[in-house]
């Protein structure tokens, strides 16, 4: 395909030309492209916009500049992990989930789902009067919406904690990191029913997604088996395991703060 590639995907090879992203239709790409329609439609800026098909039938996306964490956690810019980047990376989900809050595209369900919300996919830039190179960076915009669909709050504000706050081993602390997951829950709103279940929910995704790769990897997908051989599989397994290992000090902490 033409284009300069972008860095980070493992399923899809998105490529850069001009002002666009130009990549190929995902299974989903009906639904993604009346989501970003939708919030186009709202004024939302924190998504891509959908520009229609190319010449070669690949989706054409707008290209959102600034700074996309595709690095590995140690060499990210500070805000990336920092408590007040995370909060408003919370906010920023807690934005585009009201206003799909009892919408058609939501299904009857809560919200519509990002369900795969990571530094990888955020965009990130200087604030207003700031340098992008001194870590005055914020999260502005997210990316790849190919696994949205309608489910319930809680499934997103679970898969922030977990790739944003890294819940695993390189954690380290369980207590003082259960305190910044409830750091995410107060800059989103959740609910107290929710946050009782909130571990419960970042096991599922992190369950889900090892034993996913491990099956599609067997499988022989591609993709999966990429994962496999560069450790990314093993990586989730063991982030499983801590978090199961730790999971009444992860609650106490996001009960009571650390």
């Amino acid at each position: 395909m033409t284009g300069t590639p972008l860095p980070g995907g493992f399923v899809s090879t998105p490529v850069r030309v001009g002002d666009t992203v130009r990549r190929a239709p995902s299974p989903r790409a009906e639904y993604v492209r009346r989501l970003l329609d939708f919030l186009a439609a709202a004024g939302w800026d924190g998504a891509p916009r959908h520009l229609g098909t190319d010449d070669e039938g690949r989706e054409v996306l707008s290209y959102l500049p600034g700074h996309v964490a595709w690095e590995p956690p140690a060499q990210q810019p500070p805000a990336v992990g920092s408590d007040e980047g995370v909060a408003e990376v919370a906010a920023l989900v807690r934005e585009f989930h009201d206003l799909t809050a009892g919408t058609p595209l939501a299904e009857g369900h809560e919200v519509v789902c990002h369900n795969d919300l990571s530094p990888k996919n955020t965009v990130y830039r200087a604030r207003p009067g700031g340098d992008a190179t001194d870590g005055n960076l914020h999260p502005v915009a997210l990316l790849d919406w190919d696994l949205a669909a309608p489910g319930r709050r809680v499934h997103d504000v679970a898969h922030v904690c977990w790739q944003f706050l890294r819940l695993g081993p390189s954690a380290s602390d369980p207590r003082a990191a259960g305190a910044r997951v409830r750091l995410v829950c107060d800059a989103y709103g959740l609910g107290d029913s929710d946050r009782a279940e909130l571990i419960e929910v970042v096991l599922w995704w992190q369950e889900r997604c090892w034993r996913g790769i491990e099956a599609e990897a067997e499988a022989g997908e591609p993709h999966a088996v990429t994962l496999r051989a560069t450790g990314v599989l093993d990586s989730v397994r063991h982030a499983a395991h801590w978090v199961a290992a730790h999971r009444e000090e992860l609650e106490a902490g996001v009960r009571h703060g650390g």
